[in-house]
């Protein structure tokens, strides 16, 4: 079901919603106000960590036709790119730790490894995904331009595919989603400039090149005798780390309770009801520190959405405070054990496989009639109003 009147959804008055706003912009001016050194101290410790564990990786392959030595460097090297990825690459490109002023540890400066650019990145993700999060014709997370997500979206016979599609996208994630920002929908329908396809290419093939290089080429010959089993032990690292990401992500977007909403929800689209929407189009997932951690605190991905530039190790302690106002507020506040919203988001990939006819919907029945109306096509940059300065107001016309 897509939501195209998240106030009448929610019984909440505009005066209501726009309370709600009020409290959490309250809670964001807190956040900022006590950022400090212990925040600094860790975003700097978990880099440490990092590359440690790197580090240490690399070396163990040195020996890596030992079993014990490939297991062993295998695991620190998958987990030294998991952190990498996830907590450290990921938040610093949000903009969590810019506050800091540290060049090293800055949003304009950082480029992750993964093969899309970080440039790319930060258009597709943190422009537009965050800004239209889960509106249908907006956010090219849905699916990824390769799944049917939503029962609005229309059926295709190739949609019979999903389940090797999807697989396909968890082993080798960092691809999908170095191609992500190229917009293969607009592609598809002749309408991507050729001049602005070229660019991103090239971009494209320099990263890939360095990532190809890196990890296939330069530590495996630094292994000498050991460089096949190194060559191995890099391909599993990064097939671990690609499967990780996937399933994070998913399991934020896609489990039951993470609404999807038309275009007419964001006309007039004001900053409280911004806040609502990223409410119910998110959704958490228990677990203890360490999970939080690998996840990028993206277990928490309701505060995420809310606040995408402010520490991530902030979220948990956010979390409390949102989960008390959606009670109060009578909002629903998504969360599960992570075997389980996964487990809803692959079953959302196989039953909408099929025609709509042929399987039952799993969204709760909304309040009243809401109206359903998509674009045929996605909007450009030029025409996509910029909603939150929080997101990122840089655009593909300001890089």
């Amino acid at each position: 079901m897509a939501i195209s009147d998240v106030t009448e959804y929610t019984h909440l008055t505009e005066e209501e919603v726009e309370a709600l706003g009020r409290e959490l912009d309250q809670i964001r001016a807190d956040i900022e106000a006590s950022r400090g050194a212990a925040d600094a101290a860790y975003i700097n410790r978990m880099i440490t960590v990092q590359r440690g564990l790197a580090a240490a990786g690399r070396v163990t392959l040195l020996a890596s036709r030992k079993r014990s030595a490939f297991v062993a460097g295998t695991a620190m090297l998958g987990l030294a790119k998991i952190l990498e990825n996830m907590e450290i690459g990921h938040n610093v490109m949000h903009g969590q730790w810019d506050w800091m002023n540290d060049p090293e540890i800055h949003s304009s400066n950082w480029e992750w490894d993964t093969a899309q650019p970080a440039e790319q990145w930060k258009h597709s993700h943190n422009y537009v995904h965050h800004q239209f999060t889960n509106v249908l014709g907006h956010d090219n997370d849905i699916g990824y331009g390769i799944l049917r997500m939503a029962r609005e979206q229309r059926w295709h016979p190739a949609n019979l595919g999903q389940p090797v599609y999807n697989t396909l996208l968890a082993l080798l994630f960092q691809w999908g989603v170095a191609l992500h920002d190229l917009d293969m929908e607009a592609i598809r329908k002749r309408r991507k400039d050729p001049k602005e396809m070229k660019r991103q290419l090239k971009q494209i093939g320099r990263k890939v090149r360095r990532q190809v290089t890196k990890d296939y080429v330069v530590y495996p010959l630094l292994s000498g005798p050991n460089a096949v089993s190194t060559l191995k032990a890099n391909a599993t690292a990064n097939l671990v780390r690609n499967v990780w990401s996937y399933v994070i992500i998913f399991c934020g977007h896609f489990p039951d309770g993470a609404m999807h909403f038309t275009e007419e929800e964001i006309e007039d689209e004001t900053r409280a009801e911004w806040y609502l929407r990223q409410m119910l189009g998110s959704a958490n997932f228990e677990g203890g520190p360490l999970l939080h951690i690998l996840s990028g605190n993206l277990g928490y991905q309701i505060e995420h959405h809310l606040f995408p530039d402010l520490p991530s190790n902030r979220y948990a302690e956010i979390s409390v405070r949102v989960k008390e106002l959606c009670e109060r507020y009578g909002i629903p506040y998504t969360i599960g054990p992570l075997h389980k919203q996964y487990g809803q988001a692959l079953r959302t990939i196989w039953k909408l496989a099929l025609p709509n006819g042929m399987t039952s919907g799993d969204e709760p029945t909304p309040p009243s009639q809401l109206r359903s109306k998509m674009r045929s096509r996605r909007l450009t940059d030029a025409e996509r109003p910029v909603r939150r300065l929080e997101t990122g107001t840089w655009s593909r016309r300001s890089a």
